[in-house]
């Protein structure tokens, strides 16, 4: 089953949650605001992403913006601790399924994402 994290002040996450269910695909929402991120999400998401942080993280979050920090000094406990406690600077939503992971809304990207068996 897909899972969404999602933040509910973001028109993505409900475009990608209305394209699934437009869809009558199965998804399980997270609000990556209500609750904590727990260090098993947070490693399993840099793993199934192409490019680690450079797939995840919005550069241009206030939080972000706002501090001169180089994701990449930092070790794997710092970096799951620090989206942890800072989960605006993700990308909105992030779908992860089995092996696979989709950051950002974009129709064309989730039908790639989604097996095809999946949508019929």
């Amino acid at each position: 089953m897909v899972k969404i994290y999602t933040s509910p002040g973001s028109v993505s996450s409900r475009k990608a949650k209305s394209w699934f269910k437009t869809h009558d695909i199965p998804f399980e929402e997270k609000n990556i605001f209500k609750t904590t991120l727990d260090e098993s999400e947070v490693k399993e998401m840099l793993v199934k992403s192409e490019n680690g942080t450079d797939d995840l993280i919005s550069r241009r979050s206030k939080i972000m913006r706002s501090i001169n920090i180089d994701l990449d000094d930092m070790s794997l406990s710092e970096l799951i601790r620090f989206i942890q406690a800072n989960p605006s600077i993700l990308r909105r939503p992030i779908m992860v399924d089995d092996r696979h992971i989709q950051a950002g809304y974009n129709s064309e990207e989730i039908e790639t994402f989604i097996p095809r068996q999946r949508m019929i």
